[in-house]
């Protein structure tokens, strides 16, 4: 091999909680580049999280809602002769909490009606509760890995 490895550049924590998943969530609803906006809707997200609940602390909230997203199984097609399968395989930590935080961002962007921030919101409830699209999505991944775990012996 010619070339040098390329060292991952490690994320530094945002400035409220000091927190690499929330500065990478904020990067993620961050629209053309408009970083103090997504600041503001997240922050201003979880003080209504806050609010609702009834909970101290919003970031429990946070990664609780985050952890029932989040997928643990998934299918990727593998080519085989002449034919496609999907194939089951596992998730790791890293691509399963960047999925969730996706899908939480876009079922909130697709709701109508409400400002941002409220829609937000309502999304990290609804998944810390178990309920709501994301959970729906992540149901919906698990079930069709498990349909398709008579392809598990083609994982390489």
């Amino acid at each position: 091999m010619r070339r040098r490895r390329i060292s991952r550049k490690e994320p530094s924590g945002d400035s409220k909680f000091n927190s690499k998943i929330v500065a990478k969530f904020i990067s993620m609803v961050m629209y053309e580049g408009k970083k103090s906006v997504a600041e503001n809707i997240v922050y201003d997200a979880f003080e209504r999280v806050k609010t609702q609940l009834n909970e101290a602390d919003a970031m429990k909230v946070f990664h609780k809602a985050i952890e029932n997203v989040r997928p643990r199984l998934e299918v990727k097609p593998r080519r085989v002769g002449g034919a496609t399968y999907q194939v089951p395989v596992e998730v790791k930590q890293q691509r399963g909490v960047s999925m969730a935080m996706r899908w939480m961002r876009d079922f909130a962007r697709g709701r109508k009606g409400k400002s941002m921030t409220d829609k937000l919101a309502d999304e990290i409830i609804s998944a810390y509760k178990g309920e709501g699209s994301a959970i729906k999505k992540r149901d919906d991944t698990h079930k069709m890995a498990d349909a398709n775990k008579a392809f598990a012996h083609f994982r390489w």
